[in-house]
């Protein structure tokens, strides 16, 4: 879509917002929320060699959220016609009059902004067969170590234009974010090493261009080569050091869920009654922001209320909830514009943007020298795991790992599982370190209630005191 036809869009849309809360108010509706959203998705796709997939998906609409005697409806439509407009906010009305359950908004001066991501080389003005070469060389990169059955590279490019018009808001933003993933999987004597990782930006195809994409999947080959003749670790208790991916891994899925304020609401979470109590080391400082460098952009939720930086532990204490206004309102505490959408068709619910955990003074050397033996973890090629956010219990898979011993890195050690509690976990703690990283992928994102939105997470190097390891 060109440049043109994008503002054209945008003109209508946000004239149809401005329509949809106009016909909510004179239905007599005591709140009104129109959200537009925008959304351009492109993925190049090659499979051992062979180009397999260019696809490209394009999706526009509004979503209208109305309150009506004190009740909550939602309704939506892919249509700028003003009579399907009103149409989706009768729905919503209608939705509002049959729901059993009443609600109230926290209250909130009058929200209004706009704000975009730098973008110097729109990536869909590059041309096709430019994108095509370029996945298909990192491909074959890849594919072309000895030992390696498979061989699997994307490139994500996506735009995200939002809009809220609502009673007391009126803001906009747009994201663009563009990356790149490769997948190798080494094969030898009916033994199987799967390796998986990925970059994504915030930005525009400068962040593409440029880069040894090759040397990338290269080396994640290498190391899938050389982790399928690991030895798994001894199972028991031992005292790690986990990098950047793996922190920001346990922090989003076993405390950043628990953390959200409609679990919480519903008695789901282990952080239920506990703000102000001390969970975890003086040295932790847990933050969800929507413009941490890395991550995915959220400068507004989808409620239309600016996201400010939340730190929902600081220095141990749990200070904050994740809230949307009716987890705010229902706790009793701040909005912290944590409510989020898929698109057009799903009404906000309460999602991380990026959570992290801020740094502190260590060096990574020094933490492998104090910690003396146990084990340094990371989080590429991790698979993912279970987690109880009522128990506060989690299960992770880590990726090719390494042996500490004696101070130092030694051997690799593959199919390594850690499990525990998320809170006895945070208050062993031992060593924060001074390096930062927050990643964001454009190739998926967190799922939650049917919906799946983007997220950041990340961390410094931690060290813990004791974590329980096994392997796969």
């Amino acid at each position: 879509m060109s440049r043109s036809n994008e503002r054209e869009w945008n003109d209508q849309g946000l004239e149809a917002l401005s329509y949809a809360i106009k016909v909510a108010e004179q239905l007599g509706a005591g709140y009104a929320e129109a959200r537009l959203h925008i959304y351009q998705y492109e993925l190049v796709r090659a499979d051992n060699g062979v180009l397999r997939d260019y696809s490209q998906t394009r999706r526009a609409g509004i979503g209208v959220r109305v309150i009506y005697n004190r009740r909550i409806g939602f309704a939506s439509t892919n249509s700028m016609d003003r009579e399907d407009i009103r149409e989706a906010v009768l729905s919503a009305i209608s939705s509002a009059r049959v729901s059993e359950s009443e609600v109230s908004l926290t209250e909130r001066p009058f929200t209004k902004g706009m704000a975009s991501i730098e973008v110097r080389q729109d990536p869909f003005s590059i041309p096709p067969e430019d994108k095509a070469r370029l996945v298909l060389e990192v491909n074959r990169s890849g594919y072309g170590v000895e030992g390696i059955r498979s061989s699997v590279t994307m490139l994500g490019i996506q735009r995200d234009f939002r809009a809220v018009i609502s009673s007391d808001s009126n803001v906009s933003w747009e994201v663009y974010i563009v990356g790149l993933s490769h997948t190798s999987v080494a094969g030898e004597a009916g033994s199987m090493e799967r390796l998986h990782d990925s970059r994504s930006f915030a930005g525009g195809w400068e962040n593409i261009a440029g880069r040894d994409w090759g040397d990338f999947s290269r080396e994640i080959s290498v190391t899938a080569k050389k982790a399928l003749k690991a030895p798994t670790p001894p199972p028991g208790k031992a005292r790690i050091v986990a990098d950047p991916d793996l922190v920001g891994l346990i922090l989003h899925e076993a405390f950043g869920h628990a953390s959200e304020g409609d679990l919480v609401m519903t008695g789901t979470s282990v952080l239920r009654n506990k703000l102000g109590s001390q969970l975890a080391s003086e040295l932790v400082t847990i933050v969800d922001d929507g413009m941490i460098h890395g991550g995915y952009p959220v400068p507004y939720d989808d409620e239309g209320n600016r996201k400010e930086r939340t730190s929902i532990v600081e220095k141990g204490v749990l200070k904050s909830y994740l809230t949307d206004r009716i987890s705010a309102s229902r706790l009793g505490v701040a909005v912290t514009g944590n409510g989020r959408a898929q698109d057009f068709e799903s009404p906000p619910i309460v999602r991380q943007t990026n959570i992290y955990m801020e740094p502190g003074d260590w060096g990574f050397d020094e933490m492998i020298r104090e910690a003396g033996s146990g084990l340094y973890l990371l989080g590429r090629g991790s698979g993912g795991g279970q987690v109880d956010t009522g128990a506060g219990t989690f299960t992770f898979a880590a990726g090719p790992s390494y042996v500490i011993r004696n101070g130092e890195i030694g051997e690799m050690v593959r199919g390594v599982v850690i499990s525990g509690y998320i809170l006895e976990t945070l208050k062993g703690v031992e060593a924060v370190g001074r390096d930062l990283v927050v990643r964001t992928s454009v190739f998926g994102g967190c799922g939650k209630d049917g919906q799946l939105v983007r997220v950041g997470d990340g961390g410094p190097h931690i060290m813990i005191r004791e974590i329980i390891v096994g392997g796969r």
